[in-house]
């Protein structure tokens, strides 16, 4: 029954959103912020404040600020990371502007994937019946699968690395599947973009965080095709 509803009801809401999300000026972050925000803290994601859009440029006022609206406040937005719900109330009333950060590789993981691809894969593992979790729409042009963690453990040397691996500072390498994992964080819904552009929930945080794994042979196979590539899972591991 599950994915008889996919099939005839999820995936045509998906594509219908999507159109829809396009061609429509979003006001989630305006009238339902704080709710929202506290929503993400209930499901465990750690948040932190955020810059937020000045016109096109950001309030941080940096000079040629390369990523605009979407950058933590703080240099110490790893310790900052909070769910305390007070501690949200407090930012989220006091600076009513701001985006907010969920730091990546604590409770949960983020895989990234250009939209188009991401839709398709979507779709996929829907009509798969698979168990996705909260997915969000990151302007047009990202989409974002919230997983869970491949955790932190207290022996470094049972974390394993991957290719995927994506931080700040390495965004530009990872034109097509990103995963955020420690030392990362992506904007967490509601949030505003440049150029009335937004980073909203498609699918919400009530959605358990599923393993990783499940969705990332169906999101890489995605990601190759629209590339015009074959997939190579092997390049994804150690």
């Amino acid at each position: 029954m599950g994915t008889e509803r996919s099939g005839r009801y999820g995936l045509g809401r998906i594509s219908q959103w999507l159109k829809n999300a396009r061609g429509t000026r979003d006001t989630e972050a305006d009238t339902d912020r704080e709710p929202l925000l506290l929503a993400a803290a209930e499901a465990g994601l750690p948040l932190a404040p955020a810059a937020y859009p000045a016109d096109y440029r950001c309030s941080c006022n940096r000079i040629g600020c390369p990523t605009p609206g979407r950058h933590p406040v703080s240099f110490a937005w790893q310790t900052q990371s909070t769910t305390d719900r007070a501690q949200i109330e407090r930012w989220a009333r006091h600076q009513p502007q701001a985006n907010f950060i969920t730091a990546t590789g604590m409770v949960h993981d983020v895989l990234d994937v250009p939209t188009e691809a991401g839709r398709e894969a979507l779709e996929r593992l829907l009509s798969s019946g698979v168990d996705v979790g909260p997915v969000a729409l990151s302007g047009d042009d990202r989409m974002l699968f919230f997983t869970a963690t491949r955790g932190t453990p207290d022996d470094e040397d049972e974390w394993w690395p991957c290719e995927l691996d994506c931080h700040p500072e390495t965004m530009d390498e990872h034109p097509g599947l990103r995963w955020h994992c420690r030392g990362s964080y992506v904007l967490v819904p509601p949030a505003r973009l440049p150029g009335d552009r937004s980073v909203r929930w498609l699918r919400g945080p009530e959605h358990p965080l599923p393993d990783p794994l499940t969705l990332l042979e169906p999101l890489t196979d995605a990601c190759a095709r629209h590339a015009g590539a074959e997939p190579d899972f092997t390049t994804a591991w150690p």
